[in-house]
């Protein structure tokens, strides 16, 4: 099942300004749509192409790369094992899981020089980087990122090609939908949150309409997160972190505390360690700005952090681990609109989500004032030399205290400000009141 894709318009772009003289990589989480997005480019963009999949490759198909000193005979052998007509600028040769064989990652530097094909790599979880120490990295690739599914489409994939677009007007003129319409979109995208973006939760749901079917394929996918992990980190520690994610979100606390989930490890061990797993891209990490202005990285506290999975889907069934489906309260509790405040957490994962799919690095920033009162801005968005500070609640509560202190307190770097919650569209004084399912188009 082939769905539109948003990463195919950059491949598109990048086909037509590169013209053979780069190759490109694609990152991203495992069971994401990579592989697939990258077949359909390479049948529609295309005469013909190869593709090689290093998560199983033939004895034959690895034994081409151990000397490409002559491009010819390297060409001549693949067209005969492949039987396959390659055309020279309108074939494209692909490196399915290419991270499996870092040879194949080396060779692109001499294949790009060559320039009769062009060249197509996809990557999964953090050996894409890990497995390099001894290849030199092309210089001639160029990388981009895929995510799941973003809610524009996952409506794509439900039939409807009109509501996004809809909600792009009537947030660019700030007009209210009206709170029939706005439960509606609610109840629409409550199912969003449910089911996630990962491509096989998403076409198991358009076969079934069956919410456990769907959450035994997240619970397949989690599994192999996991296992990916143990395997990269023998000590378990990047596994326990994972696992632990809603736990600590659920603490509602200023940071995610890694003292407590890893036995007090130390601070190097942990930050390698979310770094590999950011590299993954299974999670998205948020880190503190303590100075927040434009150029949020310099004032970075790479101490404190809170830390989302990059699926909302999955981070529903992984904070459900332990129960059955049919124990599992947040499925009703999120259809029904009976989301209370303990599981508030899942809409801050969802807004984490939609922030980065937009290419937005995650920023947040807490304070305390003269009473000892925490507040805190869940995500600064940097906008041309200006800050957007968002503060997220899980209801229709719309009162905006930690906003309206925050802008007060620079009030020299702020542009707009958002309260994103689950009510209509309205706009209070200076604040924007936005329901969550625009947060994408912010």
């Amino acid at each position: 099942m082939y769905f539109k894709r948003k990463i195919y318009d950059k491949m598109l772009l990048w086909k037509k300004q590169s013209n053979g003289e780069t190759a490109l990589l694609i990152e991203g989480a495992r069971r994401v749509g990579k592989s697939t997005v990258v077949q359909q480019f390479a049948e529609n963009e295309y005469k013909s192409f190869v593709i090689i999949d290093f998560a199983n490759a033939s004895k034959a198909e690895l034994e081409l790369f151990e000397d490409i000193s002559n491009i010819d005979m390297f060409f001549t052998r693949l067209k005969l094992l492949k039987s396959v007509v390659l055309h020279e600028r309108d074939s494209v040769i692909v490196f399915d899981e290419v991270q499996m064989f870092p040879p194949a990652r080396q060779a692109i530097k001499y294949l790009v020089k060559d320039g009769r094909f062009d060249y197509i790599e996809t990557g999964s979880l953090i050996s894409i980087h890990k497995n390099v120490s001894n290849i030199v990295i092309p210089s001639e690739e160029v990388s981009i990122s895929m995510f799941p599914m973003d809610y524009e489409e996952f409506k794509w994939a439900l039939g409807d090609n009109t509501t996004i677009d809809l909600l792009k007007s009537m947030l660019s003129a700030k007009q209210p939908l009206g709170d029939n319409i706005n439960r509606k979109m609610m109840r629409d995208f409550r199912l969003y949150m449910l089911i996630g973006g990962m491509p096989q939760a998403v076409a198991k749901y358009i076969d079934t309409k069956d919410l456990e079917a769907v959450d035994r394929v997240k619970r397949n996918i989690l599994k192999l997160y996991i296992v990916d992990f143990q395997k990269l980190d023998e000590s378990g520690k990047a596994r326990t972190i994972f696992c632990a994610i809603p736990g600590e979100l659920h603490k509602n606390a200023s940071r995610f505390q890694y003292t407590t989930v890893t036995g007090n490890s130390k601070l190097d061990v942990v930050s390698s360690l979310i770094e590999m797993m950011a590299d993954s891209k299974t999670i998205n990490v948020a880190y503190h700005a303590d100075d927040p202005r434009v150029g949020l990285e310099l004032s970075a506290d790479r101490k404190t952090f809170k830390i989302y999975l990059s699926d909302t889907g999955l981070f529903v069934t992984l904070a459900f681990w332990d129960k059955d489906f049919t124990e599992n309260i947040i499925y009703n509790k999120l259809l029904n609109d009976k989301l209370d405040a303990n599981l508030g957490y899942v809409y801050e994962n969802v807004v984490a989500q939609m922030v980065a799919s937009t290419g937005n690095k995650l920023f947040y920033y807490t304070w305390l004032d003269n009473q000892n009162h925490r507040f805190e801005i869940d995500f600064l968005l940097s906008r041309g030399s200006k800050l957007c500070p968002v503060e997220v609640k899980s209801s229709g509560y719309s009162k905006h205290t930690s906003l309206d202190n925050f802008c007060k307190k620079f009030s020299d770097r702020i542009s707009n400000r958002y309260l994103v919650y689950t009510k209509d569209l309205r706009k209070d004084q200076e604040t924007l009141l936005v329901p969550i399912y625009m947060v994408g188009l912010l």
